[in-house]
C-alpha cells in the first residue's frame, strides 16, 4: 500500500489499474481488503498476479481502495478528534483525489458506512461524480435509540478493544450460509475487525450516530446509479435497498445471491459481473 498525509492524517490507499476511477470505500468497521476480490479483478494484472487470473474489467479500471482514517493502515488522526462525520470521510476522499491527480469525474462505490460517505460525496462533490454504487447501506438516518446505540458501543470499544463489536456485529454481517459454510471467511472478517484501532472506531461510530437523512434527496441524484444488495442482508434489507433504488431516478437494481451484508466479500464473482456491466454500459 501507498500513503499520504490529507486533511492532517495519514491515509494508505491501494492505487491499482488504469483507466476509469473507481474509488471502493469501506465499511465499518472493516479496511479495504474487504474489496480484495474487487481490486484483483476489476484493476488489471500486476507483477505478482496469479498465473492465469481472470480479469473482468471492461472498460479498463484504475481502482483507488483506502482506509479510512482510523481504519487499517490509515493513523487515527492526529488531533484526537472524539468525531469523524460522513461529511469529513467524504472530503478525506476527495482530498485524496487531488493528491493523486485525478480530476476527470470518478465512480464512488461505497458499502454499509460507506454508503454513508458516498452519499455527502454526492452531496458536496456532485461535479466529480460520473456515478455512484451503492452497496447494502441505507439512506435513514438513525433512529434517536439507535443513535445512542452507537454512542454507548464507541464508548465500551474504548474501554474494551474490538472484541465486542465481534460479538455483536459479526453474526449480522455474514449470511447464515456463508457462516456455516466458510469459516475461513468468518475468521478473516473476525481478524480485521479485531485489529482496528479503538479509537477511530469510536470516532467513526459517534458520525454514524449523527448523519443526516438522505431519503429526501434520493430524487436529486441525478448521475447513473447502481445498488446492490445481499439476498439475505438483514442490517440492509432487499426491500429497503429496493425502495433505495426506485427512489432515485433511473437507478439500476441488482440482489446479488448467496450473500448478507457484505456482498462484494461473500458473492465477488457476482457483484464483480454486476458492476462491470454498469460501468460498461455508463462509460460515455
Amino acid at each position: 500500500m501507498k500513503s499520504l498525509v490529507i486533511n492532517g492524517s495519514e491515509i494508505a490507499y491501494v492505487d491499482r489499474g488504469t483507466g476509469l476511477p473507481l474509488v471502493l470505500v469501506h465499511g465499518f468497521p472493516l479496511d479495504h481488503t474487504m474489496w480484495t476480490g474487487q481490486i484483483d479483478a476489476l484493476a488489471g494484472p500486476t507483477a505478482d498476479s496469479p498465473a492465469g487470473q481472470t480479469i473482468l474489467s471492461a472498460p479498463p479500471v484504475r481502482i483507488i481502495a483506502p482506509d479510512l482514517r482510523g481504519f487499517g493502515h490509515s493513523l487515527f488522526s492526529p488531533h484526537g478528534d472524539e468525531k469523524v462525520t460522513m461529511d469529513q470521510f467524504a472530503d478525506d476522499l476527495a482530498a485524496l483525489l487531488d493528491a493523486l491527480a485525478i480530476r476527470e469525474p470518478v465512480v464512488v462505490c461505497g458499502l454499509s458506512m460507506g454508503g454513508y460517505i458516498a452519499f455527502q460525496f454526492w452531496r458536496k462533490y456532485t461535479a466529480r461524480l460520473r456515478g455512484l454504487i451503492l452497496c447494502d447501506t441505507r439512506a435513514v438516518a438513525d433512529t434517536p435509540e439507535g443513535a445512542e446505540g452507537r454512542r454507548r458501543m464507541a464508548e465500551r470499544v474504548l474501554r474494551e478493544g474490538p472484541a465486542p463489536l465481534v460479538e455483536t456485529m459479526l453474526p449480522n454481517l455474514l449470511a447464515e450460509t456463508t457462516r456455516r459454510q466458510r469459516p475461513e471467511l468468518v475468521e478473516r472478517l473476525r481478524s480485521v475487525i479485531m485489529a482496528g484501532d479503538p479509537r477511530g472506531i469510536a470516532a467513526a461510530a459517534r458520525g454514524m450516530a449523527e448523519r443526516p437523512d438522505m431519503t429526501a434527496a434520493l430524487g436529486q441524484i441525478g448521475c447513473p446509479t447502481l445498488v446492490i444488495v445481499g439476498q439475505s442482508d438483514v442490517i440492509s434489507t432487499p426491500a429497503e435497498m429496493r425502495g433505495i433504488a426506485a427512489a432515485i431516478p433511473a437507478a439500476d437494481f441488482a440482489e446479488i445471491p448467496e450473500a448478507g451484508h457484505l456482498s462484494p466479500w461473500e458473492n465477488s464473482a457476482a457483484v464483480n459481473a454486476t458492476i462491470v456491466d454498469f460501468l460498461a454500459r455508463h462509460n460515455q
